[in-house]
């Protein structure tokens, strides 16, 4: 400790600077933990999806190309092939306009009734399709009040295309207005209510200023709902009755053949189901490469 040469008091010492703490980021991982994370989500990638969807194309073409083709080629497979893609043409177009009047209402307005609407369109994500399936037979079959006068007027709802139709409808309507929803509320009203100011209608501000902000989202839940309408079965098969070579769709058609031992075009038929859940894949993964920075604008806005 020095002395004071005026005051022969003794000096204070001078502080010393406190050690330099490394700080850590909680996300910052060393280069073995980032190895073990990745191995271990890329091991049950390939377990669980890989495999399974290699092993599916195996069992297709493990009788040649020709077997492979004359499996698709059955009048049944066709006429499955048809109905498929005609339940989820007329399914998507329909839950993407309920997703967006469902969206447009809940991000845009307040109203009594506002959190249960939310919770309806969430219920098909709760409810078991077989269940969902089981309502529409309640409603439409023959002993109900509705399948009674049904049947009367010649109108056949079960065991036909319109019930198939109305199922479908049913476990894919939240896929569409739950993309938009929190896109819509986090963009709020700012946008339409300047376009209103300026003179422009209802039907322009949703065409010129709602729409195009919303063009993403929408795009994503219209090929999440085209999937699922493809591929659903629980539902389809309550009110479908089985009937083949009419109301089976292709994933009907492959259980059929398959518990027929038909393994080739059960796995035929499958590939088509899988190929087209990949092109949906494929196309989302294309529009965020080359519309990412839109895409993460459009978020942002």
């Amino acid at each position: 400790m020095s002395v004071d040469t005026l005051t022969g008091m003794p000096r204070p010492a001078a502080a010393r600077p406190a050690a330099a703490h490394s700080f850590r980021r909680p996300t910052t991982e060393g280069p073995l933990a980032k190895a073990i994370l990745i191995t271990i989500a890329l091991g049950f990638l390939a377990l669980f999806l890989v495999l399974p969807l290699i092993a599916v194309f195996i069992e297709a073409f493990r009788k040649g190309a020709g077997e492979f083709l004359a499996a698709l080629g059955e009048p049944d497979t066709l006429a499955a092939i048809r109905l498929t893609l005609t339940v989820a043409a007329i399914a998507v177009p329909l839950n993407l306009v309920f997703g967006v009047a469902a969206a447009w209402a809940i991000a845009k307005f307040e109203f009594k009734g506002k959190a249960f609407l939310t919770t309806l369109i969430d219920l098909p994500f709760s409810v078991s399709p077989v269940i969902s399936g089981l309502v529409y037979v309640l409603l439409f079959g023959t002993g109900s009040v509705l399948g009674t006068w049904l049947k009367a007027h010649g109108i056949e709802i079960l065991f036909a295309v319109p019930g198939i139709v109305l199922a479908t409808v049913f476990v894919t309507f939240p896929f569409v207005a739950r993309e938009l929803i929190p896109l819509m509320q986090d963009q709020g009203t700012g946008d339409e209510e300047a376009a209103l100011s300026l003179g422009a209608s209802g039907w322009q501000t949703f065409r010129y200023v709602t729409l195009p902000n919303i063009k993403w989202g929408l795009l994503y839940g219209v090929l999440l709902c085209n999937a699922r309408a493809m591929g659903e079965f629980g539902a389809v098969s309550v009110v479908s009755g089985h009937i083949r070579g009419l109301t089976n769709t292709m994933p009907l058609h492959v259980e059929i053949l398959y518990n027929e031992y038909n393994f080739v075009a059960a796995f035929a038929v499958s590939t088509l189901l899988a190929s087209l859940a990949l092109v949906t894949l494929v196309f989302k993964s294309f529009l965020e490469y080359r519309y990412g920075d839109e895409i993460a604008a459009t978020a942002k806005h």
